[in-house]
């Protein structure tokens, strides 16, 4: 089945995430009630990757004003029928950053996040169920700002807040402060 790969890091990360249960489940659900939830054409919803991209230091995030939704966020786009979700991440920090190459830190999920899409262009409202994993890149960390962007930036995590409010980019600054505090 080509979700069980997915739903196997889904049961992993509910071994370490006890806290997150409720997402947990319902991202589950959705994944296994919709043999076609890796295809953008679900309206109800669909899975998204996403890259939490650290600087070698471990002290900056390569964000992404976002076009369409007028926002900071991380890196990341639809599978498009891709169930490899890391590579999808991998595949959209590339075509979003103009970074070649990378190394995914862990290929454990950083992150899960289930978020209203408004609609657009006749594209009715729907889910993303964006799984999220960091990315570092090993070659240069000079970037090129995509059409999908207003702009790309390298942000210091202490100044991450002044950028955004949004709770699952709070929640992942927290989850990687965590992380490099050991």
């Amino acid at each position: 089945m080509h979700r069980q790969p997915l739903l196997a890091q889904l049961a992993a990360y509910r071994e370490t995430h006890p806290l997150e249960t409720e997402t947990i489940d319902r991202f589950t659900a959705f994944i296994r009630g919709n043999p076609d939830c890796f295809e953008r054409s679900l309206l109800e919803g669909h899975v998204t990757g996403s890259a939490w991209i650290v600087d070698a230091s471990g002290h900056k995030i390569l964000l992404t004003h976002h076009r369409k939704l007028d926002a900071w966020l991380q890196l990341g786009g639809h599978a498009d029928g891709d169930p490899d979700v890391p590579a999808v991440a991998l595949k959209e920090a590339r075509e979003e950053s103009g970074l070649e190459d990378f190394e995914v830190t862990d290929t454990a999920i950083f992150d899960l996040d289930i978020h209203l899409i408004p609609e657009r262009k006749g594209i009715p409202e729907h889910w993303h169920y964006d799984v999220r994993y960091v990315l570092r890149p090993t070659g240069s960390t000079t970037y090129i700002v995509s059409d999908e962007s207003h702009d790309l930036r390298w942000v210091p995590l202490d100044e991450m807040a002044s950028l955004t409010t949004d709770d699952s980019m709070l929640r992942m600054l927290q989850k990687w402060r965590t992380k490099i505090s050991g």
